[in-house]
């Protein structure tokens, strides 16, 4: 049975959103910058809407647009922002960290494992920075952590459709059933079946992947 996560920006089309199938959302505010931290009147009013529907409420922890390089003082900040929004009553967070040569920060990244244990966790799109031939490493290391699911486009905006059917082949076979491939970027009501007859990936995310 596919998953549909849809990405919202606020509260306005969510409901509308649960009607047409989504069982999951991305909560996020500011889309025009790929996403930050929406407010706690928003993730409060999401968990009690997303209840009526049997769907799980993700919540996007990033404290500003731009890189995923942070500093100790934002690092702490997401780290915040993230018991608020557990006890509000969301399922999970999606996050990424990055040192500054498109690594994953691991030590940052551990620290959100260690403070979301019991809920899911999405690795987002930062992935998408690291350097192809270090994407493999990654995945293992995501996979021996825990990480619940990798939200990926498969490459950039300007990535040919083919070849990042091709890579999400290969991140499902590196996942091997203990981490979840999650598609995102670009996908929609129309082309969303391309991406779920991939071997090992059957959910999809975006603003357009139910209407």
């Amino acid at each position: 049975m596919p998953l549909y996560e849809f990405c919202a920006e606020n509260i306005t089309l969510l409901e509308k959103a649960f009607q047409a199938g989504a069982r999951r959302v991305e909560l996020c505010d500011n889309l025009a910058v790929g996403g930050t931290t929406p407010s706690y009147g928003v993730i409060k009013e999401a968990v009690k809407l997303a209840k009526d529907y049997q769907a799980k409420v993700i919540v996007m922890i990033r404290p500003r647009g731009g890189d995923f390089v942070y500093s100790e003082q934002e690092l702490d900040i997401m780290l915040e922002d993230w018991k608020v929004a557990r006890d509000l009553g969301v399922d999970g967070l999606a996050v990424g960290v990055l040192t500054a040569d498109n690594q994953l920060d691991k030590d940052a990244m551990l620290r959100f494992i260690q403070a979301s244990q019991g809920f899911e966790l999405t690795m987002h799109m930062a992935f998408d920075q690291i350097p192809l031939e270090d994407q493999a490493p990654s995945i293992e290391w995501m996979k021996e952590v825990g990480v619940t699911r990798l939200l990926t486009r498969a490459g950039s905006p300007e990535t040919d459709l083919k070849l990042r059917l091709e890579r999400y082949k290969e991140y499902a076979q590196l996942a091997d059933g203990q981490l979840e491939i999650l598609a995102g970027g670009g996908i929609s009501l129309e082309n969303r079946q391309l991406f779920l007859d991939l071997p090992g990936v059957d959910q999809v995310h975006g603003t357009r992947v139910v209407f």
